[in-house]
């Protein structure tokens, strides 16, 4: 079988990527992989000639990459799920955008009205609290009092866009294949589905549970010295879906009566610590979420329709 590597079939080379996978739908025997460029990097450092970086060069080691490593992905295909990754990402632009206005909004506050926070106790990202903000600020008509009414505006036009975005992800998580298995799992709503969904992409790379654990960060690290038997922290893995996985073992544990609760709970008396006890809850559902995923059929458009597609 020929083989074409691509790095970066995500950004700059997607185009070529998705004219290639086209390709070999139609030519047998052509197979299409995507290279990361973590990869080249790596091999880039044991191959250092002390001349400049050139595309020739670049190319000779994307190609011993694809040659060695038969088990490197495929390209994304355009569809379904790209529009949902597209849609998760740009709610999570917006909400970091938020968080910077809200922590500028802060800061203008403790100069204009030191201590307010004992009147306001929570969030600046609620409406009420905003109100609140604005009652503060009525009659002063100094420079940052005005840039604080901006920020204020702006809030909650971001407020508004990304309750939207959260109700429209919602439903393309509703009609995903893997969606409503997934929310049948406890702690996982739909936000926490796209994200898993969105950042696990083809569950097909993932034979095992122990592949994915270890994707994902929840597999724990071999630390033993010994007849010492521990193991450390794995800071490593998706950080996003790891984050995911972290939202629902949270909210399994502070509900009562759930698998998970109970879980965490037989781990503690067991004589492991907090965090210990969360690591090993977040590797059970690591093991669930593969499972529900590899029994789940693709995402694929046909499949999956948007708010504004139907």
């Amino acid at each position: 079988m020929r083989r074409v590597g691509i790095e970066g079939s995500g950004n700059y080379g997607r185009p070529a990527a998705l004219a290639l996978a086209e390709a070999g739908l139609a030519v047998a025997g052509l197979a299409v992989s995507e290279v990361p460029p973590q990869m080249t990097a790596a091999l880039r450092r044991g191959h250092r000639t002390g001349g400049a970086k050139a595309d020739p060069g670049d190319a000779l080691l994307v190609a011993r990459i694809t040659a060695r490593d038969p088990d490197l992905p495929s390209p994304r295909p355009d569809g379904a799920l790209e529009d949902l990754r597209s849609t998760v990402r740009y709610r999570r632009e917006l909400v970091k955008t938020r968080n910077q206005h809200v922590n500028r909004l802060h800061a203008d506050l403790e100069q204009t009205r030191l201590g307010y926070h004992h009147q306001i106790p929570s969030k600046l990202t609620g409406a009420k609290a905003l109100t609140r903000v604005s009652h503060l600020l009525q009659g002063d008509t100094g420079t940052r009092a005005g840039i604080a009414r901006r920020r204020i505006r702006h809030i909650r036009e971001l407020n508004r866009q990304i309750t939207d975005l959260a109700a429209e992800i919602a439903e393309l998580v509703d009609a995903a294949p893997a969606g409503a298995a997934l929310r049948d799992i406890n702690g996982i709503g739909p936000l926490v589905a796209a994200d898993i969904i969105t950042e696990t992409g083809d569950p097909a790379r993932f034979a095992t549970k122990a592949r994915y654990a270890m994707a994902n960060g929840t597999a724990p690290l071999e630390a033993s010295s010994g007849r010492t038997q521990r193991h450390r922290l794995n800071r490593g893995g998706n950080r996003q879906l790891n984050k995911a996985i972290h939202t629902a073992a949270l909210a399994q544990i502070a509900k009562p009566g759930t698998e998970g609760h109970r879980y965490y709970h037989r781990c503690l008396q067991r004589g492991k610590t907090k965090r210990e006890a969360i690591r090993a809850l977040k590797r059970k559902i690591s093991d669930r979420v593969h499972t529900t995923l590899q029994t789940t059929p693709k995402l694929t458009r046909e499949r999956l329709t948007g708010p504004r597609d139907r």
